[in-house]
């Protein structure tokens, strides 16, 4: 059974409607759909309404008949606004590096089912109060909200000390750092913009690279 999250970013495609308006422009009865792809009407019927979605065959099936590839069905709906809720039980918890005996901070995407995204979100919570985060570099900027606790981001070699409503907007080709200040619980949104995953760049110390798909920064 798909979770909430799923179900909004699969029907953002539209992909049922999308399979009506090529039905119906080709003058296609459900009956004769269901004949050329080996479907049955009931079935089709369902997919059109978003009650169900098909799978990557069958969905192969219909775009074979129409002609388009599977991508076809996968771009975003210009005539829709792109929507996308992220709930809370489905985000999934990440170590700042993987592998690494205490991580600096865990982060949860907050915009993971949009594919084409413009900025990226995370929530994140520090649990480090001596040992701060890898440096690292990205191009673009970014936007951080502390929500809890107390946050100390080095950027360029200077300590900023942010409490709860606290904020900081800095430029991601300087070298930056995380760490949570005291021993209460730290937590912050922070948002990235412009970010481009394969523009990743080597900090002041060259045992840092910002390769890492986990980081915060991606």
């Amino acid at each position: 059974m798909l979770s909430d999250t799923l179900t909004t970013a699969l029907a953002s495609y539209a992909i049922g409607p999308k399979i009506r308006k090529m039905r119906l422009s080709r003058k296609l009865g459900l009956t004769q759909l269901g004949e050329h792809t080996g479907l049955s009407p009931a079935l089709l019927s369902k997919i059109e309404r978003g009650q169900i979605f098909p799978t990557l065959p069958t969905l192969l099936r219909i775009a074979l008949v129409f002609g388009v590839g599977l991508e076809h069905f996968f771009r975003p709906d210009a005539e829709r606004p792109l929507v996308a809720v992220v709930r809370k039980a489905d985000r999934i918890r990440l170590p700042e590096r993987p592998g690494r005996a205490s991580p600096a901070y865990f982060f949860e995407s907050l915009d993971y089912p949009v594919s084409d995204r413009k900025l990226n979100g995370y929530y994140v919570e520090v649990e480090s109060e001596d040992q701060p985060s890898d440096p690292h570099v990205h191009s673009g900027a970014e936007l951080v909200f502390v929500l809890q606790g107390e946050l100390v981001i080095n950027v360029a070699g200077e300590d900023h000390t942010l409490r709860r409503g606290d904020a900081i907007y800095f430029d991601c080709a300087n070298p930056h750092t995380y760490r949570r200040n005291g021993r209460s619980r730290c937590a912050a949104i922070v948002v990235v913009t412009g970010y481009e995953s394969r523009r990743s760049a080597e900090v002041a110390d060259p045992a840092h690279r910002s390769t890492d798909e986990r980081r915060i920064a991606n």
